[in-house]
């Protein structure tokens, strides 16, 4: 097998048109047509690989990211049939040309019924029309490639909406990632579990300059300690028992983008020393390998530990520890930021229940108000989906919560109101409609009636924000009112 490589530092797939370079490879046990058509295709732009079996071809598409194939029919030991059907099993997404001498339509014609995109027969009769076969082929490969990051991105930007809150503490966060996203600086998120790091992170990233680049989060804690190098530098053939083939790093699958290292407290002290390295030299050597990767990528870091204290007791790299902790960002835990909680249960109920309007009785209201919640936001929205499923279809009440939050009403009747950053809004209202309307009003009079701020800051649809102005009679004067409180 041999390859042919025009670029030293190819793009991941899943990027937009004009940071997304196609990759080709040509399966042809004939060295002179795989020049041929590496050739025409490099006058289109494609990134070439060629391969001269279809044994040989099966391993390169393990081993790297390949978007359509070219390929015999007629090949020794494995046929293009073969080929077409193993190739597609493993990488459905693969858009797959067969080649086809004269006379072999029947052929070309099984190809297509197994899912193979067009056939071209050869010798070609010039060259025009290979060109003009390529270039449909990638115009379709790039549309739906730009269809799936597109899809991603909506999808990225839908969840970042979970971002949201008028406490201080998280107008804080929300104004740092306005600063930093389209920077390359080193960040350090730090908060309990469940309060939304890694949205963050992705915040960072998608909403910056950097969001048609690759996003690769590593959850240190999940990684196997004895396996952490290779996934993290990548490995050669060879290197150890079980390395057939040679594998890139998470490392180096986010070259040009960010990776983002979740829980980075667990990385063991060796690997932390390794890692350091990286971030000092900005090259990585597989393992195994006597070549060094020279890399560009931002490096993003999360934490539920002190690592500051962590440092202190040597138990975490104080180098490393400062070359992480160029920027801080720390997320409150929701206990700290309850007058979040209206908002973001209106949110999560608007993603939960599309269409039905389902409200928090007073009782349950109150009862997520009082209730501490060490899971944080990740353990509200697991509260809400499960009352969503247990509850009517309009009123979710205080029976639909888990036990341990119904109770919390019972044991805290009273709520100091310093835990809460709304200047204008008590909490301990009798009705959920009174703090729903209080909040949308406040927002609402905040942004001068601006419609599209107001949805984005709320964190709720458009649709959704129209039918709660009708409801609750807001208008762009609305001046915030005060909701029924207990006497």
């Amino acid at each position: 097998m041999t390859q042919n490589f025009t670029s030293q530092n190819p793009l991941k797939p899943n990027l937009p048109k004009e940071d997304f370079r196609i990759r080709l490879l040509i399966v042809d046990d004939e060295q002179t047509i795989r020049r041929l058509c590496i050739t025409v295709a490099e006058s289109l732009g494609l990134y070439c690989l060629e391969a001269e079996s279809a044994h040989a071809a099966l391993a390169l598409l393990d081993e790297q990211p390949v978007h359509m194939v070219l390929t015999d029919m007629v090949m020794p030991r494995m046929s293009g049939i073969e080929f077409l059907e193993q190739a597609k099993r493993a990488h459905p997404r693969l858009e797959v040309a067969v080649m086809t001498g004269h006379g072999s339509v029947e052929t070309a014609v099984q190809a297509m019924k197994l899912g193979a995109y067009d056939y071209i027969a050869k010798p070609f009769a010039q060259l025009d029309e290979l060109r003009l076969f390529l270039r449909r082929m990638a115009d379709k490969v790039r549309l739906v490639e730009e269809n799936l990051y597109l899809r991603e991105r909506s999808e990225t930007e839908s969840s970042l909406h979970g971002i949201v809150g008028n406490s201080t503490g998280i107008q804080n966060v929300l104004r740092l990632i306005s600063r930093l996203k389209d920077t390359r600086t080193p960040v350090l998120i730090s908060g309990e579990s469940g309060t939304g790091k890694e949205l963050v992170a992705r915040a960072l990233h998608f909403r910056g300059s950097m969001a048609s680049r690759p996003f690769v989060a590593v959850d240190c804690g999940s990684l196997v300690p004895t396996l952490i190098e290779s996934e993290l530098f990548g490995y050669e053939k060879g290197a150890f028992t079980g390395a057939l083939r040679s594998k890139s790093g998470l490392l180096q699958s986010a070259d040009t983008g960010t990776i983002f290292f979740d829980e980075i407290g667990e990385l063991p002290s060796e690997m932390q020393a390794k890692l350091l390295r990286f971030l000092q030299d900005k090259e990585v050597r597989p393992v195994g390998s006597n070549h060094r990767l020279k890399l560009d990528v931002r490096i993003m870091a999360a934490t539920n530990r002190d690592l500051d204290a962590e440092y202190k007791k040597g138990t975490f790299r104080k180098d490393l520890y400062f070359r992480l902790n160029v920027v801080a960002i720390s997320l409150p835990p929701l206990r700290e930021r309850r007058s979040d909680i209206p908002i973001l249960a209106a949110w999560f109920l608007d993603r939960l229940a599309p269409g039905r309007d389902v409200q928090l009785s007073a009782n349950a209201m109150q009862a997520l108000l009082a209730y501490d919640w060490p899971g944080n936001v990740r353990e509200l929205e697991n509260c809400l989906e499960r009352a969503v499923a247990l509850g009517d279809q309009r009123i979710i009440e205080i029976n639909d919560l888990p036990p341990a939050i119904a109770g919390a009403e019972l044991q805290s009747p009273a709520l100091a109101s310093r835990e809460f950053a709304a200047p204008s809004t008590d909490l301990r209202a009798t009705d959920l409609g009174d703090i729903e309307r209080a909040t949308i009003e406040r927002v609402f009079f905040q942004v001068n009636g601006d419609k599209a701020q107001a949805g984005r800051m709320l964190g709720i649809s458009r649709a959704t924000l129209y039918r709660k102005l009708k409801r609750y009679q807001i208008g762009a004067r609305s001046e915030p009112t005060q909701p029924t409180t207990l006497q």
